[in-house]
């Protein structure tokens, strides 16, 4: 199937102008002379809005670069858990030894 296709893509190539002005002739007896016109306009349209995604396309490659995305409004995040007042920090609490009894503290430590 896919030699075929290639086959038909290379015959496509080949085409001049006596052979594009066969096949002219040949769309003309099918559809007819009031068809013609229509068909032109739809194929036309066809092309400009290719040519028009394709235009959009390449822009937004070029400027996908140069353009620095907007920063988005950042705040922090509400706390979950509740803050204790006057508690002491990680920083002011050293760790315990294994089978070291914990020491009473009357005072912080700073």
């Amino acid at each position: 199937m896919l030699a075929f296709i290639m086959h038909f893509l290379a015959l496509l190539s080949n085409f001049g102008g006596p052979d594009l002005i066969i096949i002219l002739l040949i769309v003309l007896v099918l559809f007819g002379a009031k068809k013609l016109p229509e068909l032109a306009k739809g194929m036309g349209q066809a092309v400009r809005e290719f040519q028009k995604a394709k235009d959009e396309f390449s822009d937004e490659l070029h400027n996908a670069g140069t353009t620095t995305p907007a920063k988005p409004d950042v705040r922090q995040a509400d706390a979950t858990v509740p803050r204790i007042d006057n508690a002491p920090t990680a920083r002011e609490v050293p760790p315990q030894r294994e089978g070291a009894a914990p020491e009473e503290r009357t005072s912080r430590e700073v």
